[in-house]
């Protein structure tokens, strides 16, 4: 793609220092660039790395100057730079209509600009909105819903009644509304309990490769529009969780706990089951959650504690060996064993 500084500068809603028809052929980071490419520095290191670069052009931050390369500078230089890369690397589209292979249920109600890959497989009564597409290989259970724009990518499985809403993408392998891990001990084994519910997806959800939502043992599993789940991350049964959260890798949330919107859950957290956990909440890696968390903390830790109490322990384990060598010095002088 060819275009001019002064027309990307128009879509990032930029401000160009240099010459503005200047033309750009690509974007690279700052390492890999070459003459043509633009590229992007949100601080005052990168800013002189992209000056010693080969690149053409940088976007940056509205307080730069460069004597050296154009500018396109910007309020939040990481929002242009993802505005940016959408305009360089645009999403592949998919022709409207239905591969041969396909095998859909004769009630099942496809919107005619979708368009349903080679193996897909579609059950009774399902709805497929405007412009969706089901790249290949997926699976969609009886009367399950997918909302206009939403994009399977190969191999996800929607279980039977899931509600998918606008715009949701989904990566390959994931699993959503498979059963809850239900049982009750009964008589010297494990009775399982029937998962009879559904899961709700609202607007704009992204979920990653091989992850897992399960249905309600009744009711709904519900994740809240605008929500990023990385790859690899396990939703339990009955669990709510609000608007515009993000869940890094591998997290673990068990059944019926909720969490509030705006609320971060780094990579390999693990939530006990029938927790609130409030909005605006950060959990830090590897933290294993016991308690509700009201909203707006900070916590991490195994167990999960407020963080500046875990930063104390921690500074308090890191004294530990000194604290020990003083003490055997006291017992030696008195005498102790």
């Amino acid at each position: 793609m060819n275009l001019t500084v002064a027309e990307l500068a128009k879509q990032l809603a930029g401000e160009v220092t240099g010459d503005a028809s200047t033309v750009l052929t690509g974007f690279a980071q700052i390492d890999k660039a070459k003459p043509g490419d633009l590229t992007f520095a949100e601080n005052a290191e990168f800013l002189a790395a992209a000056e010693a670069s080969a690149a053409t052009a940088i976007i940056t931050a509205k307080d730069t100057a460069s004597t050296k390369k154009v500018l396109i500078r910007v309020a939040n230089p990481r929002v242009a730079f993802a505005k940016a890369l959408a305009v360089f690397f645009p999403e592949p589209k998919f022709v409207a209509g239905i591969h041969p292979s396909a095998v859909i249920a004769a009630s099942a109600q496809i919107d005619p600009t979708a368009h349903i890959g080679p193996h897909c497989t579609i059950g009774e009564r399902v709805k497929i909105g405007a412009s969706a597409v089901l790249q290949s290989g997926n699976f969609i259970g009886d009367d399950s819903v997918l909302g206009d724009g939403t994009n399977l990518f190969p191999n996800v499985t929607i279980y039977s009644c899931s509600q998918i809403g606008q715009r949701v993408r989904i990566h390959a392998g994931a699993v959503i509304g498979a059963d809850g891990f239900g049982y009750v001990f009964d008589a010297g084994f494990h009775r399982k309990v029937p998962q009879v519910g559904n899961v709700v997806i609202g607007d704009d959800v992204e979920i990653g490769a091989n992850t897992t939502i399960d249905r309600a043992a009744l009711g709904s599993t519900v994740i809240g529009k605008g929500t990023k789940i990385d790859n690899l991350v396990q939703i339990g049964h009955n669990v709510e969780i609000g608007e515009h959260c993000i869940f890094c890798a591998q997290v673990g949330v068990s059944g019926s706990t909720k969490i509030g919107s705006h609320t971060v859950l780094a990579g390999q957290v693990g939530l006990a089951g029938h927790l609130k956990i409030g909005g605006k909440v950060t959990i830090g890696s590897k933290s294993g959650v016991m308690n509700n968390i009201p909203d707006g903390e900070k916590w991490f830790g195994i167990p999960a504690l407020p963080d500046r109490q875990t930063k104390r322990m921690f500074i308090a384990l890191q004294r530990l060996p000194d604290l020990l060598k003083k003490v055997t010095a006291w017992e030696k002088k008195l005498g102790g064993n």
